[in-house]
């Protein structure tokens, strides 16, 4: 699914600015008979000069919750001397599809990013529409411009004695943090994993950027919500606490221990609205808590366990410390294609026209090339029976070399792929794992951060080998590896957002992905109506190379490699 990382800049702009949104709703539509909705936004962004809509990314679903405020944000560059349009839709989540067409349609607003950020203390509020006859509530959006601090921080913490709000059982305990705004409103930035049915729960450690965490701002106020966790959504306030960056890391030294007390809140349930939570005086505690109990003393402590904080290394820093990237391509052979000399074929090139196997090629290949030394890259195509004895391959080396199957550079591998279109026989079926295992075996050999793999396949069908296919991809992602699908041709493709693993992580036989390390993409999103193959191949390169970076630098940080220092010149 395609999730570029930033707005189209126009031509000639300088970089822009990193801005922040965060995104709640009020009053959505309750779509669900027996509970609230399960609320998800999808956000859609206009690139430069264009009116075609694609979408950027998702918040992450929140069960049963009419008021939803999303932890996950959308970080986009801000270009001044640009009108940045934004969609958002909202939709309630009622099946595992990754298709928002398959989901109940909550409402939409329309934007520009300018309006946002030229807002009053950057908020902004929207009414949702496009629902006949509904009041479909409300869009929140919050921006705040991004420090450069690249600093990660990781953080464990623990309750002990925390207040009992469940009647037949002990609390199910979750903490909510919040960073404070300029204009003394909070903002939701991280929420814990539910401890259930105890009073003293552990929670497991987790990672959060010191950028979200305080923006870069060591004394800015850190508000940590505790609360019991309820089916329904409405979460019981046990209590509360402030901290800051500079307190927190004094951590690195020595346990601080938190005392959680209660300010007076109306209706003492629900999640506090972002941006519209009462001021914070963590250490005056609820008059009414005091009366019910003389002997109060507070609602619990926490305990911050553990704390460090390590610099966020780049793309970048591995590139220039030397970390290449190998480009592997894999072409589907399959007789589903249609015979290469009938224009009907997804392999047929006019003399005026690529096919779209040599678009796609070519798309992603020259782009990749440019962080690969050497310019060889091994080539491959499956499902066709191959010269001489015609056996069907799905391996096949497209330069006939089996012991060198590596083309010099993507003109190379063109070359080679028509040679083979002209020698070999179409056939079937579409099998991925042989060629997946091929590279995954390459990329095992070097393991240490300085080779990473790319395997671009280029596909018009259903994967015959479904099932060894997933099995080869969980393998593959504890490796230095990405795959690529790019699906030509009119054909459905769901088993293959199934393998793109961005809303479910792949599993196979009880073992799931490492990592997310499937990007797909449908060419037929990128034939511009105009015929300009030129842009059709930069918005296809651009989408299909988006998660390369970050899927690099997870693989470099499960394996704790850092960058290597770049030689001096």
């Amino acid at each position: 699914m395609a999730s570029p990382g930033a707005l189209e800049p126009a031509a000639g702009s300088v970089p822009g600015t990193k801005v922040e949104l965060t995104v709640s709703c009020r009053n959505l539509l309750d779509m669900d008979t027996f509970s609230k909705s399960d609320p998800v936004v999808v956000l859609f962004v206009q690139g430069s000069g264009s009116s075609e809509w694609k979408e950027f990314g998702r918040t992450e679903v929140i069960d049963n919750t009419l008021n939803p405020d999303f932890v996950r944000k959308f970080v986009l560059d801000y270009y001044f001397e640009e009108k940045q349009n934004l969609r958002f839709d909202v939709y309630n989540v009622d099946s595992k599809s990754c298709s928002v067409l398959k989901q109940d349609f909550l409402g939409q607003a329309f934007v520009a990013l300018g309006e946002v950020i030229g807002s009053q203390r950057g908020r902004l509020e929207r009414p949702l529409t496009g629902v006949p006859g509904k009041r479909c509530g409300t869009i929140l959006l919050l921006a705040e411009e991004l420090s450069n601090c690249r600093d990660i921080i990781t953080m464990q913490l623990c309750a002990n004695k925390l207040d009992k709000k469940d009647f037949f059982g002990k609390s199910d305990p979750f903490l909510v943090f919040y960073r404070s705004n300029e204009d003394g409103t909070f903002t939701i930035c991280h929420k814990t994993e539910v401890v259930k049915n105890t009073l003293n729960p552990v929670w497991q450690p987790f990672t959060i950027p010191v950028r979200a965490l305080c923006n870069g701002d060591y004394d800015r106020t850190v508000k940590i919500d505790v609360y019991d966790w309820d089916r329904d959504g409405s979460h019981d306030f046990i209590g509360e606490f402030a901290t800051s960056y500079r307190e927190l890391s004094r951590a690195q030294s020595q346990f601080t221990v938190y005392e959680v007390g209660q300010r007076a809140r109306a209706g003492g349930r629900g999640t506090p609205r972002t941006g519209d939570n009462p001021p914070l005086h963590p250490q005056v505690l609820n008059p009414r808590k005091k009366c019910k109990k003389k002997k109060y003393v507070n609602s619990g402590t926490v305990t911050l366990l553990s704390f460090s904080v390590e610099s966020e290394f780049t793309f970048v820093d591995y590139i220039r410390g030397g970390t290449q990237l190998n480009f592997t391509v894999a072409i589907d052979f399959t007789a589903s294609n249609g015979m290469p000399s009938q224009p009907t074929s997804l392999h047929y090139a006019s003399p005026y026209q690529l096919s779209a196997y040599a678009l796609a090629l070519k798309a992603v290949g020259e782009i990749i090339q440019d962080y690969d030394s050497d310019k060889l890259f091994p080539a491959y195509g499956f499902g066709a029976k191959v010269p001489p004895d015609g056996k069907i391959s799905h391996q096949f080396p497209l330069n006939n070399n089996a012991d060198n199957p590596s083309c010099a550079g993507i003109e190379g591998v063109l070359e080679s792929y028509l040679q083979s279109l002209r020698t070999v026989q179409l056939y079937g079926p579409t099998n991925f794992a042989p060629v997946i295992n091929q590279v995954a075996g390459t990329a095992a050999q070097v393991t240490d951060g300085s080779q990473y793999h790319v395997l671009l396949i280029i596909t018009d069908g259903v994967i015959s080998d479904m099932l060894q296919t997933k099995e080869a991809i969980v393998t593959a992602s504890a490796l230095p590896m990405s795959i690529i699908i790019v699906g030509v041709g009119p054909a459905e493709f769901e088993a293959m957002e199934e393998l793109d693993g961005d809303e479910v992580r792949l599993s196979s036989r009880g073992r799931y992905a490492e990592r997310d390390i499937v990007q797909f993409v449908p060419f037929r999103d990128y034939v511009d109506d105009s015929g300009n193959q030129v842009l059709s191949m930069a918005r296809l390169a651009k989408d299909v190379l988006a998660e390369i970076p970050e899927q690099l630098l997870s693989y470099m940080k499960t394996r704790d490699i850092k960058p290597r220092q770049a030689d001096p010149q």
